[in-house]
């Protein structure tokens, strides 16, 4: 849907996406980093659920009334039948009804709620009973930012916002704290790249898309999303959704994230990719249409030694192991495995997996040698929110069209971005430097000073280096020069200087020299 019209229809219901950041913002300041931002994306998690049901159950109630029913009777039996509704939601935990009860107590009886939540729903098991909302009284103060928080929220009327609109204040807070957070060691992809990456892939109807570092969600709700701009909404029902992500909490952010944005059916695990790829098909690991993500750079730990008690080892890093102090080949052979016979994939890689040497570079060798590899994307510095290196774009693809067989397409974006708005040392992509990158890769454009379509053979020479700035650098725009500007500047300036001398000569006589 047009976000526009997306907007309009809020507007209409009582909530508009400015109005919800509003109030994020307030909570965002309160909190500041007393205690954990992933409360306030519980807290409008649990607010949403909890209105949610709240509608479906007085639906229910006034469709059982029409019928001819009281309503003790009709609410007596909406109470009854779990099956009716979206998610089962404990009703005697609903929103309104924990305001009227004893404030000092809230954190405990949210807590309750949350496993109640859990046992109700296997789907979210491991997931929202992950949290505590104890955590708060553990300082006097964390205990009155809780009751304020609490508050602010229950201004919030959640029953009519549309997935779109709650979707992007997730989004907004993962964003918000996302510079305080990559000092913690946390990595946040900036949506705009994400972006880019999902526009070269283009994931259609009926395929599957598969993340192995699947963070937040943000590649699969992207996902998700252009199919559903793209073919409509039922369309993207016919998108399948899988992903594998190694930290519980930061899984369990992804399984909300999912549900407030309308997916309901993705398919998401916690565990290890690398050693233990979740998703089996037969007596294999799957294999997917689609396969992004945007792994942890230069990971340490996963060398042969390592690699050798992985599942699938032979099939999934059949090019050789990389050295203990970076998996970004591990990564990358993972994901080649995790394709179909004619499957697409694209990583968010460190400059560096391009051109370091050693282990690496023999892995590289074999895959660009396999024709695979079929477009690399030098990304500009600092757009993300834990490095100011640039960054790096792969994409693979194990059905090449005819004509770009024994090549790759090397674009240099280092100088496609823009100031980020909000951030003063960051930058991001534009739309139109998206646009501009896309339109390369669809048309493999060659030798333009942006892009350049580089045989396996020159590669090969170049000692299978996959540095973009070895390939293609921008070229510097000429000035234009007005000569007739110029040279009557340049007159003044002479003019000015005989001024001068004769001023001088003029002074010196004066003195007797």
């Amino acid at each position: 849907m047009d976000r526009k019209l997306t907007d309009y229809i809020n507007a209409k219901n009582g909530l508009t996406r400015e109005e919800l950041e509003r109030v994020l913002k307030k909570a965002a300041d309160l909190i500041r980093t007393r205690v954990d931002y992933k409360y306030i994306l519980l807290l409008l998690f649990l607010k949403r659920l909890s209105d949610e049901w709240e509608k479906e159950f007085e639906e229910y109630v006034k469709k059982l009334m029409k019928e001819g029913l009281d309503r003790k009777t009709a609410e007596q039996i909406a109470l009854q039948d779990k099956k009716s509704y979206t998610i089962s939601y404990p009703h005697e935990y609903l929103w309104r009804d924990l305001r009227e009860k004893d404030v000092e107590k809230l954190p405990q009886t949210l807590s309750e709620a949350l496993k109640k939540l859990a046992e109700l729903n296997p789907n979210l098991r491991g997931v929202v009973d992950r949290f505590d909302f104890m955590e708060f009284m553990l300082h006097k103060d964390n205990a009155e930012i809780f009751k304020q928080l609490f508050e602010l929220f229950s201004g919030l009327d959640l029953k009519n916002a549309s997935p779109d609109v709650l979707g992007d204040a997730y989004e907004w807070i993962l964003r918000y704290f996302a510079p305080q957070k990559a000092k913690e060691g946390e990595v946040y992809t900036p949506r705009e790249v994400i972006k880019l990456l999902v526009e070269i892939l283009d994931p259609r109807p009926g395929e599957e898309v598969y993340d192995p570092a699947l963070g937040s969600g943000g590649m699969l709700i992207t996902s998700h999303i252009h199919v559903k701009e793209k073919f409509g909404e039922s369309e993207a029902k016919r998108l399948f959704l899988y992903g594998q992500e190694v930290n519980p909490t930061t899984y369990a952010l992804a399984e909300m994230n999912m549900m407030i944005h309308g997916i309901k059916d993705a398919k998401l695990a916690v565990g290890d990719t690398l050693l233990r790829p979740a998703f089996k098909e037969g007596n294999t690991f799957k294999r997917f249409d689609v396969v992004i993500a945007n792994p942890p750079w230069n990971q340490d730990g996963y060398g042969e030694e390592t690699l050798k008690k992985a599942e699938f080892r032979e099939k999934r890093f059949e090019y050789g192991s990389p050295p203990n102090n970076s998996a970004d080949w591990a990564w990358i052979q993972h994901m080649l495995a995790s394709a179909k016979d004619e499957g697409r994939v694209g990583i968010v890689i460190d400059n560096g997996a391009l051109f370091r040497g050693g282990a690496e570079k023999r892995i590289r060798s074999k895959i660009v040698k396999e024709d695979l590899l079929e477009c690399v994307i030098l990304l500009p510095e600092k757009l993300f929110y834990n490095t100011g290196a640039p960054g790096a774009i792969m994409v693979f693809n194990k059905a090449k069209p005819k004509e770009r067989k024994g090549k790759v397409l090397f674009i240099n974006a280092s100088l496609e971005y823009e100031k980020h708005p909000e951030i003063r040392k960051l930058n991001r992509l534009g739309e139109e430097h998206i646009e501009k990158i896309v339109e390369a890769y669809n048309e493999f454009k060659d030798g333009d000073g942006f892009s350049k379509v580089v045989s396996i053979d020159e590669i090969k020479e170049n000692d299978y280096n996959l540095n973009v700035t070895l390939y293609v650098f921008p070229m510097e725009k000429e000035e234009e020069i007005d000569v007739k500007a110029e040279w009557e500047e340049l007159r003044g300036i002479n003019e000015e200087l005989r001024s001068v001398d004769e001023r001088i000569e003029g002074y010196l006589r004066e003195l007797g020299y």
